[in-house]
């Protein structure tokens, strides 16, 4: 849907509605007052809350932060504007959640992308819209971020994260070409499906000239695919949206090859959607969590209705189920993909095959990678219950922390996908992310009370502002006041 209002509505809508919101933070107290003492360590200054990405997951955890009054400094490696996968490596037309979900509001409703977008395109283009228009989403988000006033810093990339004993956690920054090391009391990692890994590459690729073959969550000019016979692996709705792409671009033909003999039809993911398990997901016994998550990704989700659609449209796109991907060899100036329905001979290849929790490719956390706590320690699922990725998971703490022997390794918080077996699906998807930032925005704040426990209750007691000032009232004669009450 494509819709283009004047700029002159869309600017004065957009107005009247920061003039609303900004009178909402004043009723509301948002931002609220700085509370925690600034702190020092070997001469320079450090840091409250550092946040490593500022997509939507890190501007929510803004807005939550300043709500409890902590101001976060959040980098992010991207140029501004371009956060997140939105305007990068996402490639569907719409998202995929229900347009009605509050998303990263935080309980404002003037900030809400139902707001943002009546107050350009009106209430009947509202009541018209399917589903939210991705470019569109990322226009939200660039706007969220300037009327919350989120401290980003772009083009700041963190190369290496070093948890101390002293309650201090120094992270390697390197910007302009120069690595300073920052200090900060607490971390958070909001770095998205990927948090902790990458994309998860076949074994039947290694090896293949990567001039033949990408990943679906690679940036990539899909134009060059223009008159080629392209194969796409898989059938989420990544795959999908890689498929239609490429067919929208010119590409001679499209090979779907799916290892299932039938597409998942259902969403179980939406199932589970009650706030009981948003809330409660962390207070579950082990078995229940990890049967709940195992249960979901078992199942898989489908690729969404349109995303679909958005593929089938073209005749030369081929659904091939039932057809697993076996080995795949350069021939000349082409790929033998050898598959259990037969050998196809294409000209490029998309791998469309999800994401792995794969600490060797985040080099940044090589410190803290070998000491950190996963599932596989803690819990043995049986042997039809058995799941990589919940395996691999992170053991985390009340607050997303991270465990482990490291000494201040609890200072770092983990608040990406990664998290969903402890926390549930609060720390990046749309859904829950308002849940998931006032969570650990909360119990953050809490935290510092506690470690700074003394300073605090020092001030306290040094606290002197007069309520009263001994001219609210006059002291009465007691003694004639009873003489006054005698019968």
């Amino acid at each position: 849907m494509s819709i283009s209002p004047s700029t002159t509505a869309a600017t004065s809508g957009l107005a009247t509605l920061e003039e609303r919101l900004r009178d909402d933070f004043v009723t509301l107290g948002w931002p609220a007052k700085a509370w925690i003492p600034p702190s020092t360590r070997k001469g320079l200054p450090v840091h409250d809350v550092l946040v490593i990405g500022a997509g939507q997951a890190g501007l929510a955890l803004s807005m939550a932060l300043q709500q409890v009054g902590i101001k976060p400094v959040l980098l992010d490696r991207s140029a501004p504007d371009f956060e997140g996968p939105w305007a990068t490596t996402a490639r569907m037309e719409t998202l995929r959640s229900p347009k009605e979900l509050t998303g990263p509001a935080m309980g404002v409703a003037a900030l809400s992308f139902r707001a943002w977008f009546i107050a350009q395109f009106g209430l009947d283009a509202w009541t018209a819209l399917d589903k939210i228009p991705r470019l569109q989403w990322m226009d939200y988000l660039r706007w969220y971020r300037r009327v919350t006033n989120a401290d980003v810093r772009n083009g700041h990339e963190v190369v290496a994260v070093r948890p101390q004993a002293d309650g201090v956690v120094e992270v390697d920054v390197r910007a302009n070409g120069v690595i300073a090391t920052w200090q900060t009391r607490r971390l958070v990692l909001a770095t998205g499906r990927d948090g902790l890994g990458g994309a998860t590459v076949p074994a039947f690729m290694r090896g293949v000239d990567r001039k033949f073959w990408a990943h679906s969550s690679d940036a990539m000019d899909y134009a060059t695919l223009a008159g080629k016979h392209v194969g796409v692996v898989g059938a989420g709705a990544s795959a999908m949206d890689s498929a239609a792409t490429a067919l929208e671009n010119g590409a001679a033909s499209v090979d779907m090859l799916i290892r299932r003999p039938q597409l998942p039809l259902i969403n179980k993911s939406k199932g589970s959607g009650v706030p009981g398990l948003t809330h409660g997901q962390y207070l579950l016994p082990d078995a229940w969590k990890w049967r709940i998550r195992h249960y979901i990704n078992a199942q898989q989700v489908p690729p969404p209705h349109g995303s679909t659609l958005r593929v089938s449209r073209h005749d030369n796109a081929f659904f091939h189920l039932g057809c697993a991907v076996q080995s795949v060899e350069k021939a000349g100036d082409k790929l033998q993909v050898q598959t259990s329905a037969g050998v196809f001979v294409l000209d490029f290849l998309i791998v469309s095959t999800g994401f792995a929790i794969d600490w060797s490719l985040r080099p940044e956390f090589a410190d803290i990678a070998p000491h950190v706590k996963l599932w596989n320690s803690r819990f043995t699922p049986e042997a039809a219950d058995e799941d990589a990725e919940l395996s691999a998971s992170p053991d985390l703490g009340p607050l997303f922390e991270f465990q482990g022997e490291l000494p201040g390794l609890d200072r770092i918080h983990c608040f990406c996908y990664p998290a969903a077996l402890s926390h549930g699906t609060v720390s990046g998807d749309i859904p829950a992310i308002s849940d998931g930032a006032r969570k650990l925005a909360q119990g953050l704040a809490s935290l510092f009370y506690l470690n700074d426990i003394e300073q605090h209750f020092d001030k306290l007691k040094a606290y002197a502002e007069p309520e009263l000032d001994g001219t609210e009232w006059t002291a009465a004669d007691s003694a004639a006041r009873i003489r006054q009450l005698q019968p």
